[in-house]
């Protein structure tokens, strides 16, 4: 009886180790402050080599990109949705000027929190202090991965404490930059 009880707690010690959780990290990403801070470093981002980056540097495995929808951009998503991104849609005004607003700030700070279970680290991509008191909760929790500023030259000064965290990516326009090399001209 003892070699049975025995071999029985074997078998479920090597299907707990069967079961255990794979590392996954997320990418929230604050799809506005990042386009913008790149394009004023002086280069456009490609998003789908920087998906690839996410994937390959940080092994991310789901990336979120929070985004204004306007209807007329509908290609421009669907390019998006096939590199790998999981897009969350803030639906948009339009301001006096004529230009669209859509702030996504509230969206990517409750997604993250609705994720947080599911993943093993988060990577906040974004310069804006409005998510600092998300970055210092997920830090102070084990669950930030990186915090990523698009420009170090203008990003907000609440993070300056948590440089050890931020790693920032005016460095990768050479793997990262959009190009139109191999494009066939029309």
């Amino acid at each position: 009886m003892g070699n049975v009880i025995q071999n029985i707690m074997i078998m479920r010690k090597k299907k707990v180790k069967k079961r255990k959780k794979k590392t996954s990290n997320y990418a929230f990403i604050d799809s506005q402050n990042l386009n913008l801070a790149i394009r004023e470093t002086g280069w456009i981002l490609d998003f789908r080599k920087f998906r690839k980056y996410l994937q390959d540097k940080y092994k991310i495995t789901k990336a979120f990109l929070f985004i204004g929808y306007i209807a007329e951009n509908q290609d421009m998503y669907t390019q998006l949705q096939k590199s790998g991104y999981i897009l969350v849609f803030k639906p948009t005004l339009t301001l006096p000027s004529g230009v669209p607003k859509g702030n996504v700030d509230a969206e990517l700070v409750l997604h993250t929190m609705i994720e947080y279970d599911h993943y093993s680290r988060a990577l906040i991509v974004t310069g804006d202090g409005d998510f600092h008191c998300l970055v210092d909760y997920l830090s102070k929790n084990g669950k930030l991965l990186k915090l990523m500023i698009p420009n170090k030259r203008k990003f907000s000064s609440l993070y300056r404490k948590m440089m050890d965290n931020i790693v920032f990516m005016n460095n990768l326009k050479n793997k990262l930059a959009y190009s139109r090399r191999g494009k066939k001209k029309k």
